[in-house]
């Protein structure tokens, strides 16, 4: 070849070099043109598809970008058929290694690369001939994307054609940035205007139950979620409940406050994000089981109130298109910020309705008249019980003023509200009178101020009790018994009056010398040592719910089993009777240190049938009880002088008892007025080492002693009862039986003597 020829064809060469530098700079100038005219990503992401795939000459093209918030690769433009998003993991496939590495490919033939994903073709009825893929760099040099053309119109694509697609990629980054940018502001704009309108619109709601609903609704559609529940947490049980479960049908759920998922981020205040809800330990898979639900990815973010405190959980599950995202948890944690004090304040709404309800039944309930006066003293309230005293109706007393309805003779009540008005004290008047029509009611009457939180007078209170009937009855029955045994009685109806024949253990006690006491102590002093005496003595009938029944003189009547039986009567009446002596014995020592007289005493207890009842005249009524019963009781204490004793009982008594006691039989005999012998028991069981020496020895001793008299062996009889008396000398029944032998062993009784003693004194 000349000389000449290579110089032109050189010429020529870099003619036609320097012609594709120029068309190479045009063409990337006319991509940064059209770059800078267009506002959406989506219309970028079209124009640079558009361009490179037409300049390479290429079927088909795509671009895909990374979501950096799910690890994909998506591609909202591609041309042909497909005309929707595609997402890939931004590790698979032939754009994924392009990704992954930063290098560009050339594939000839696409079905012969492993790294190819076919499934795309089999979905679309494209046929993938070979790729040219090129990924889509920042100055920075990070990748953010990939670029691909499909199927080479003429021939293969070269190293030119990547060069290109490399360099057009490259000048269109800036736009695809910009681009992205402005999307994802605008994105967020939305979401921060949509997100205060939600809030807003739930926020207004103030009834807790469709509250719930609203923040479980908006949560799911936030989120793009299956469900969602909000648990809130009940400080008195220590458990999250939940009214509503969204997709589930409505019910009530609950579950300790520690326990599972939504229990793990309550106690510890963190969110809990679980991608696989199955592989997670914590997650209890038996409401799944239960609901026949399936659960596969769990957001749960805690609930803080504006003091930093936990009040709840919300729970939300199984987002559509796979697992939740920081993001996710980032918007469902700024919901909860936001409408917690929502919830607080409907909160407190349904427990201030709920009081509100509960004191209007309570209210409603109360056997006493509620009447409440606003400041300007016109009835605003009156509960049912209140319209049952007064005799009349809601609209009859409603919105009165009270100078109108308490007039006349109630208008003593208009004085006492003015006093309560202007003082802000409450009154207290007992045993009242009330008019009411022809019908004079007697009752309690308090007046109380009401005040604001502020403790400005907003008006005023009337309790009404009317006592007419049971309060009257529990009076006078209170001077009898304790008076919860007087309740009891209310309780169950004056008919209990009228007279009854009840089993019943009566007690009598008496005091001894006492003529000799009133004698050194005078009229004044007897009187003060009596009151004292009998408060100690009633307070043990009382403690064991008792009834006394009268004093006579220096004695004291009681009963156990009336007006209000209990199954261990009798043991009642013992225990009393040996609280008795314990509090005299202490009373004693106190006299004595003080300088004065010991007081003693002598009980008799007897169980029997007696006739109960208000007995008297019209003109004055005692509610008492009479029948043989009682005389035997009285015969038993008068007994305890002749036996040295302090409490005798009846083998109808000691028979009954179901305690153990210390206790000997005393005697067989036949008192004064009757026919029949009665066995009589002593009760030693207030004694103590002090009082009664070597009390266990010496009962066994009287048992063998009393023996030995029934078999008319005086010796034997009179030498065991010695043998008590070296026990304790101070035995006056184990003398009285040495002195009671060594009688019989003078005058024998005859062989058929029974051991019987006949009682000639009262």
């Amino acid at each position: 070849m000349t000389e000449p020829t290579k110089q032109r064809l050189q010429e020529q060469n870099s003619s036609a070099a320097q012609k594709k530098r120029l068309r190479h700079a045009e063409l990337l100038l006319e991509v940064t043109r059209r770059m800078a005219g267009y506002e959406t990503l989506d219309e970028v992401l079209q124009a640079l598809v558009e361009m490179t795939t037409q300049e390479i000459n290429a079927e088909r093209g795509s671009l895909f970008l990374n979501d950096p918030d799910t690890n994909e690769l998506y591609s909202r433009v591609a041309q042909g058929n497909i005309q929707r998003e595609i997402r890939l993991l931004n590790n698979s496939g032939i754009a994924g290694y392009v990704f992954t590495t930063g290098e560009a490919l050339i594939i000839q033939d696409a079905y012969s690369d492993n790294r190819f994903n076919r499934s795309i073709d089999e979905q679309t009825g494209f046929t993938t001939r070979n790729i040219l893929c090129v990924p889509i760099k920042t100055v920075k040099g990070e990748v953010i994307g990939v670029a691909q053309t499909l199927n080479k119109r003429n021939g293969k694509f070269t190293k030119q054609d990547l060069t290109l697609l490399e360099a057009m990629t490259s000048q269109g980054t800036l736009a695809l940035q910009s681009a992205q940018f402005i999307e994802r502001m605008k994105a967020i704009r939305r979401q921060e205007m949509e997100f205060i309108d939600v809030v807003s619109e739930v926020t207004a709601d103030i009834k807790l139950g469709s509250l719930l609903q609203k923040v479980m609704g908006e949560a799911t559609r936030l989120l793009n979620a299956e469900r969602s529940t909000l648990f809130l947490n009940d400080d008195k049980t220590h458990e999250l409940w939940s009214e509503v479960g969204q997709g589930l049908e409505s019910m009530q759920i609950r579950l300790p406050n520690h326990v599972g998922i939504a229990g793990a981020v309550f106690t510890s205040g963190k969110s809990i994000n679980i991608p696989y809800a199955y592989a997670d330990l914590r997650f209890n898979p038996a409401f799944d089981k239960k609901t026949g639900y399936f659960t596969r990815s769990i957001l749960c973010v805690p609930i803080i109130n504006k003091h930093g405190k936990t009040i709840g959980v919300t729970q939300v599950l199984n987002k559509r298109g796979g697992p939740f995202t920081n993001e996710d948890e980032s918007r469902l944690r700024a919901f909860t910020a936001q409408i917690s004090i929502a919830l607080e304040n409907a909160k407190l709404f349904a427990d201030v309705q709920a009081m509100k309800n509960y004191n209007e039944a309570m209210l409603e309930s109360m056997s006493n008249g509620v009447v409440t006066l606003d400041e300007g003293e016109r009835i605003v309230t009156c509960n049912a019980a209140g319209l049952r005293i007064l005799r009349t109706q809601p609209q009859a007393i409603l919105q009165k003023p009270a100078a109108e309805f308490f007039a006349g003779a109630n208008s003593w009540l208009l004085d006492k509200l003015k006093r309560v008005g202007e003082t802000q004290q409450s009154e207290l008047t007992m045993d009242a009178s009330l008019t009411i029509g022809d019908e004079a009611l007697s009752v309690n009457v308090t007046v109380l101020p009401l005040q604001s939180t502020e403790k400005k007078r907003i008006g005023s209170m009337l309790l009404i009790e009317d006592i007419s009937n049971e309060k009257r009855l529990k009076s006078t029955m209170s001077r009898y018994m304790d008076p919860g045994i007087a309740d009891k009685l209310v309780a169950a109806g004056a008919e209990m009056l009228g007279g009854q024949s009840v089993t019943a253990t009566v007690l009598f006690s008496d005091v001894r010398s006492f003529t000799t006491i009133t004698e050194q102590l005078g009229a004044q002093g007897t009187v003060a040592l009596l009151n004292e005496y009998f408060t100690l003595m009633v307070d043990c009938i009382q403690r064991e719910e008792g009834m006394l029944d009268k004093f006579i003189g220096d004695a004291i009547m009681a009963a156990f089993g009336i007006p209000v039986p209990h199954e261990d009567d009798t043991d009642r009446a013992v225990r009393a009777a040996v609280a008795m002596m314990k509090e005299l014995h202490a009373w004693n020592r106190q006299r004595i240190a003080d300088g004065k007289l010991p007081v003693d005493i002598g009980i008799g207890l007897n169980t029997d049938q007696v006739v109960s009842g208000n007995i008297g005249s019209k003109k004055r009524m005692d509610y008492t009880i009479i029948g043989d019963g009682v005389n035997l009781a009285a015969r038993l204490e008068s007994a305890c002088k002749q036996y040295g004793a302090h409490i005798l009982v009846s083998e109808f008594t000691y028979k009954q008892l179901r305690g153990t006691y210390y206790s000997r039989e005393m005697d067989m005999v036949i008192v004064k007025g009757k026919t029949q012998p009665v066995s009589i028991y002593e009760i030693l069981d207030y004694h103590n080492e002090e009082t009664y020496p070597n009390l266990s020895e010496a009962l066994r001793q009287f048992k063998s002693g009393l023996h030995y008299y029934r078999q008319q062996r005086w010796e034997d009889a009179i030498g065991t009862f010695q043998e008590v008396l070296k026990l304790n000398p101070e035995d006056k029944a184990a003398k009285m039986y040495v002195e009671r032998c060594d009688y019989l062993r003078t005058n024998p009784p005859g062989n058929d003597w029974d051991g019987v003693w006949v009682m000639e004194s009262k």
